[in-house]
């Protein structure tokens, strides 16, 4: 693993990125299918890929010499109250590079994205049993806004 390098999706990071995305799957809610999560995910990174050359939409990759050790895709938003933020959509980190600030540095780059764009808000979400997602984002001065509760039916 040599230095660290972060720039814009190239649509030849395609096959390294959607790989990374069943990491996504990670803390999802155990009544949850992880056949259609998997699915659901996938699906999302697809379309933030397409969405990479929109004015709205970003997506940024983390490489190194032996490829790519993460991703992080978002677009600008309006947030239900009317003001504009940043949204992120997708942050995965590949398991070799965790703990090296590689997720850190992406959201380093997602932050500079939003100033540049004149945004004062960043928002994502994370499942709440992702518990190193979550202490992660809190370390990184993210806090909890909305919560979504569900009921499952017998």
């Amino acid at each position: 693993m040599g230095r660290m390098h972060l720039r814009r999706y190239e649509e030849a990071d395609r096959p390294a990125v959607l790989a990374l995305a069943p990491r996504l799957t990670e803390g999802v809610a155990p009544w949850r299918s992880s056949e259609k999560v998997l699915t659901a995910v996938t699906g999302w990174v697809a379309d933030a890929l397409e969405r990479s050359g929109d004015p709205a939409s970003f997506v940024y990759v983390a490489e190194d010499s032996d490829g790519i050790a993460g991703f992080v895709s978002g677009e600008q938003r309006t947030h239900w109250s009317g003001d504009p933020e940043l949204y992120v959509g997708e942050l995965v980190v590949a398991p070799a590079y965790e703990g090296r600030g590689v997720g850190r540095a992406l959201l380093d780059a997602v932050t500079a994205h939003a100033r540049r764009c004149g945004l004062s808000t960043i928002s994502l979400e994370t499942g709440a049993a992702n518990a190193n997602a979550r202490a992660f984002y809190g370390r990184l001065g993210f806090a909890e806004e909305d919560v979504k509760l569900t009921k499952t039916l017998s």
